[in-house]
């Protein structure tokens, strides 16, 4: 990687400085649009104590699932458990920490991350356990609870294309939670399905400017479906 140039040819290269409990800030939802080659590279490096921020876990034996396995997360703020057995077994044991976040919530606390605001106030869990503790104001007669953004050592991040600048294009519904965790890292790495020239993308496609980007890796991809439904 060299000047504009994010691109690195190794997965190794990609999660290189990744260290025992950092904060992994992931895109995706469910199994749509997941970095599952970056995730199975931090497997692979078995690095531990790590806190994530993920709309969920992945399922068993994929995706951030893979990371349960060898108990590599200590916490996770997450918004569903989802159909990982091994992540509800985890978290009922106590073996696990979960923060669970509104869907909504956890989406501007990576936007105001990458944003540099440092907290913001959401009607969303007032008066349930998700406010308990937090600091409440009320704004045109309605209570509000006080969230704060967050920001990660590495985000993750999964796209359709981009070009060597690191200019991001994700696809349909693929795009999900991966613009806002690609702002929200110190170090931003994005696998991508092509790489092209700069140039070659309209920059009115252009959903994550590079300048958000450090390194970008052209990979293969499973695209696994969570639950495959067919006619009898």
């Amino acid at each position: 990687m060299a000047g504009f140039d994010k691109r690195v040819f190794s997965y190794e290269q990609a999660m290189e400085g990744i260290e025992d409990g950092m904060t992994i800030i992931a895109g995706g939802f469910g199994l749509c649009g997941i970095p599952e080659n970056l995730i199975a590279e931090i497997k692979r490096r078995r690095v531990k104590d790590l806190t994530v921020v993920s709309n969920n876990c992945g399922v068993d034996g994929f995706g951030l699932g893979l990371l349960l396995e060898d108990r590599q997360i200590r916490k996770i703020f997450a918004s569903y458990v989802g159909e990982n057995a091994l992540f509800e077994q985890q978290m009922l044991n106590d073996e696990i920490e979960v923060v669970l976040t509104p869907q909504g919530t956890l989406a501007e606390k990576m936007r105001a991350g990458g944003a540099g605001i440092p907290a913001f106030y959401t009607a969303t869990g007032y008066g349930t356990p998700i406010g308990e503790g937090k600091e409440v104001r009320e704004f045109n007669g309605r209570p509000h609870i006080l969230e704060e953004a967050m920001t990660g050592d590495f985000a993750i991040v999964k796209g359709w294309k981009a070009d060597r600048y690191g200019n991001v294009v994700y696809r349909h519904t693929a795009q999900n939670f991966n613009p806002m965790a690609a702002t929200a890292g110190r170090i931003t790495v994005v696998e991508v399905e092509e790489i092209v020239e700069p140039g070659e993308l309209e920059p009115s496609q252009i959903h994550t400017p590079g300048i958000y980007v450090d390194r970008i890796i052209q990979g293969s991809f499973e695209k696994r479906i969570e639950k495959r439904t067919v006619r009898s």
